[in-house]
């Protein structure tokens, strides 16, 4: 405790420039461009801001700090940082000349206050049939994946979903750095681990999905699949694991499903085409589509249910809702009842 309060009063003192900004709660995102020139997002809009670091010194030792406190190698050998700080925000920084003018870095802001699916109704994000959909869907423990770009609100939708689980579940979090906030008494956090200066003591996603397999859970939530270890999802969804929720970046549902055959194909064990994608569609039941629009609104545009495979072997979606001329989400389908 008295470490942390220590970190967080040095903290305090090297991110004094953006201290303001870090206690807005209408402040989305910060973006620092070099030590003079910071953006905000707010809203989904991008606007710039009056603040500024004293040199480029000051913000590289602001990112020192951080680096340290987390137990992260940052330097010139290893230029980029991921890291997370007490409050819950996401830094993600790279140094010159990595990266141009810089140090660029770029601090993910958390609501403390728990988003609620009647939050997202409120929003606008969200109908009040989809919430009930989604509902359903997490209580009769299908396999979800929220597909969408950067910014367009992954992780939130998650955190809301994840609180329809129900509390007499084990719930085990595997995540690159700490975002999922889950409102349940019986919640499991892993976290990946970088080497150390010498290679040493990497802990990947796909290393924690194995131990978590071991680990007895009820639900496996894994933050953002990026890499191989879509396949040991994937098995583990059909494994028994059902009810399981993660996130990718994907701008279709149909690209979701290709996005995660692929990386899935990055593992060595060589599996034949048509079998991984028998194993794809069989696994997720469902796919969200989430989009940013350009009033920066976030909602969720498409909910689609993934099928068996075509005689041809294509992967096969069905909306079961989507955005409606009159720019609303609106049920498409309702031949398979809710979330058989």
């Amino acid at each position: 405790m008295i470490a942390t309060q220590a970190f967080k009063d040095s903290l305090k003192m090297f991110l004094s420039p953006i201290e303001h900004l870090m206690n807005d709660p209408t402040v989305g995102e910060i973006m620092i461009n070099g030590p003079r020139r910071i953006f905000v997002e707010r809203k989904g809009l991008i606007e710039e801001t009056d603040a500024a670091f004293k040199n480029r010194v000051a913000l590289e030792a602001a990112l020192t700090n951080i680096a340290q406190f987390v137990g992260r190698p940052f330097g010139p050998l290893r230029p980029i940082l991921e890291a997370h700080l007490p409050d819950g925000s996401r830094v993600e920084a790279v140094l010159d000349p990595i990266a141009e003018g810089g140090p660029i870095v770029a601090i993910r802001r958390f609501s403390h206050t728990p988003l609620t699916l009647e939050m997202l109704i409120a929003s606008g994000s969200l109908t009040e049939a989809a919430a009930r959909f989604l509902r359903e869907c997490v209580t009769h423990k299908r396999n979800l994946v929220i597909s969408g770009g950067t910014g367009t609100g992954k992780t939130s939708l998650l955190n809301a979903l994840s609180s329809m689980i129900r509390d007499n579940e084990r719930i085990v979090v595997i995540e690159d750095t700490r975002e999922v906030q889950l409102q349940k008494p019986h919640v499991v956090y892993l976290e990946t681990r970088s080497p150390d200066e010498r290679g040493r003591g990497r802990i990947t996603i796909r290393d924690l999905l194995r131990a978590t397999l071991r680990l007895r859970p009820d639900r496996i939530v894994v933050g953002e699949v990026r890499g191989a270890e879509a396949l040991d999802l994937l098995q583990a969804m059909t494994s028994g694991h059902g009810g399981s929720l993660t996130t990718a970046h994907a701008n279709t549902p149909s690209d979701a499903l290709r996005r995660l055959e692929t990386m899935a194909m990055m593992d060595d064990s060589q599996f034949p085409l048509s079998a991984l994608r028998a194993q794809v569609a069989s696994a997720v039941d469902f796919i969200i589509q989430i989009e940013r629009t350009a009033s920066g609104r976030r909602r969720v545009c498409d909910i689609s249910r993934v099928e068996d495979l075509s005689e041809r072997g294509e992967y096969s979606t069905r909306p079961v809702f989507c955005i409606s001329r009159e720019d609303t989400l609106c049920r498409v389908d309702t031949t398979n009842g809710e979330a058989a």
